[in-house]
């Protein structure tokens, strides 16, 4: 497994952003679609010392556009709209895009939702990109395994997890059970910290998060063969967000030793 770090955890030009993430020595990074000016393009592709891993498809969306909606024509706007993340996230080299889920738990919206994700991960599969949901407190799918259990129904080959530290935080789930229910299923990893109860994205430990805690989740991941990113998100609003990514990425160096294979 290796180390990456979403780049919405800075409030810089893009340009500058990718010159801090370079200075931090990230060498992988996620964005979301809107991130990169056509010159930022050529920059990244260019420079095989940062890259992309993934991006964040709930972004960006055209007005009107969402995978769960009544009108089919709007299903049918989402679902492009995640195909052009695709599309861009293939040509950049990164493995995984992304999506959160809507707030509407209602049965008939998530058997929508759940046929708008198959398609997606049908097209994004097309392209050797793997298509992922993020549980999130506050959605349709608030817990990890809720979210699992709704992936593990579609049962499409091409569709995975995002397991996110810091929301199990908030709901209470064993970090290691849940990446050991998951198993194959698990794509994409976020770290950060929180204090139990708001989706703070702080710097990790300086929340409820310990030493221990992030060390069992490594050897979790390391158990069931992991091999995808681990990704730093933190809150931009920090006191000093390059402070708290710095501080961030050497502790899971520390905790992930003997389990990440690059940093």
């Amino acid at each position: 497994m290796y180390l990456s770090c979403c780049v919405w955890a800075l409030t810089a030009p893009q340009n500058e952003v990718i010159a801090d993430m370079r200075s931090l020595e990230f060498r992988k990074i996620d964005i979301r679609p809107d991130f990169l000016e056509p010159e930022d393009l050529a920059i990244l592709q260019d420079a095989p010392s940062l890259s992309v891993s993934s991006i964040a498809a709930s972004f960006g969306a055209p007005e009107g556009a969402a995978l769960e909606s009544s009108s089919a024509g709007a299903r049918a706007k989402a679902v492009a709209h995640v195909e052009k993340v695709v599309r861009q996230c293939a040509a950049l080299g990164g493995g995984v895009v992304y999506l959160v889920p809507g707030k509407d738990n209602d049965p008939e919206t998530l058997n929508r939702y759940a046929d708008s994700l198959a398609e997606a991960a049908g097209k994004a599969a097309q392209h050797e990109v793997r298509l992922c949901v993020e549980h999130f407190p506050g959605t349709a799918l608030p817990t990890a395994a809720a979210t699992l259990d709704f992936i593990n129904a579609i049962s499409h080959p091409n569709l995975g997890l995002l397991f996110d530290i810091g929301h199990v935080q908030i709901s209470g789930e064993d970090p290691a059970e849940v990446i050991h229910n998951a198993g194959e299923r698990l794509d994409y990893v976020h770290l950060d910290d929180n204090d139990g109860h708001g989706d703070l994205h702080w710097a990790l430990l300086d929340g409820v998060m310990t030493t221990a805690s992030l060390r069992d989740t490594f050897k979790a991941l390391q158990d069931i063969g992991y091999t995808g990113a681990v990704s730093l998100e933190l809150n931009p609003q920090l006191k000093d967000p390059y402070d708290a990514l710095e501080r961030s990425r050497q502790i899971a160096i520390d905790c992930g030793s003997g389990y990440l294979q690059e940093y």
